[in-house]
């Protein structure tokens, strides 16, 4: 593996099992992009993103497969690229040494993963409406397709809208609350009626509710932190035109 600076999670130093949550750093986009810009959907140079998504490959050492991501609760099995296209869906799962799991993500949770006795990995994308609509439940669910065992997977949450950023207002409280009463514990109160989200810790939550008892963020808050990790809400408050979009992956590695 090519030397890269990424975030990695002591969770996911499994057998078999490589991983990196990317920051923006080590590409070669440029302006409000730089400078690795992972995503196809921003209106950055598409051979530059080309470029950022193939070094990112090739730190891990495999071939990349992202979904066209919808903010849903699907989550496809795989075994290579997609031969028309990426469909829309939000989780990718496999069982297929080489082939790696990407999600992509400017403030949203990615998560990855791993179930190493299985030997069945995933990553998904959950922004609050993938979040609350069970997004991880589905991934979990694609993997045990595989042969996982909840019991066994460990999931790790890479880089994304830290609480202290999170502001949202009623209606999204009213959401999340009228879905599980033990949701308000995820909010705190902001200015006047806004209040404060806390993504990563909901989303920690909905895993250990799922039976996924070994799990964790790894802290960094994308918003917060402009020199690391590209993020949508900081670049609407800056006004600028658009945003680049961060990749968190995983692989299986030859036996």
């Amino acid at each position: 593996m090519s030397d890269f600076p990424v975030l990695t999670s002591k969770l996911l130093h499994l057998p078999g099992v490589r991983h990196a949550f990317f920051t923006r750093q080590g590409g070669v986009s440029e302006g409000l992009y730089e400078s690795l810009n992972v995503g196809a959907g921003s209106k950055d140079d598409p051979l530059a993103v080309a470029e950022n998504r193939r070094r990112a490959a090739a730190h891990l050492g495999g071939e990349l497969v992202t979904a066209y991501q919808v903010h849903s609760a699907t989550a496809f099995g795989v075994n290579g690229p997609w031969p028309g296209g990426p469909p829309e869906g939000d989780a990718v799962v496999t069982d297929t040494p080489g082939v790696i799991c990407g999600a992509l993500a400017a403030d949203c949770a990615p998560i990855l993963l791993a179930d190493a006795e299985a030997r069945v990995v995933a990553a998904a994308h959950a922004g609050w409406k993938g979040a609350l609509t069970g997004i991880a439940d589905a991934a979990i669910e694609r993997m045990e397709a595989f042969g996982a065992e909840r019991s066994r997977i460990v999931a790790v949450i890479g880089p994304c809208i830290g609480p202290g950023s999170y502001e949202v207002g009623p209606e999204f409280y009213d959401r999340f609350t009228a879905d599980s009463e033990d949701a308000a514990r995820f909010f705190v109160d902001g200015d006047g009626d806004r209040k404060m989200f806390d993504l990563p810790g909901y989303v920690l939550a909905r895993l250990k509710r799922a039976g996924v008892a070994h799990c964790e963020w790894v802290g960094h808050d994308t918003c917060a932190e402009a020199d690391l990790f590209f993020s949508n809400r900081r670049a609407f408050h800056r006004g600028d035109a658009d945003y680049g979009r961060l990749l968190s992956a995983i692989m299986l590695t030859p036996q």
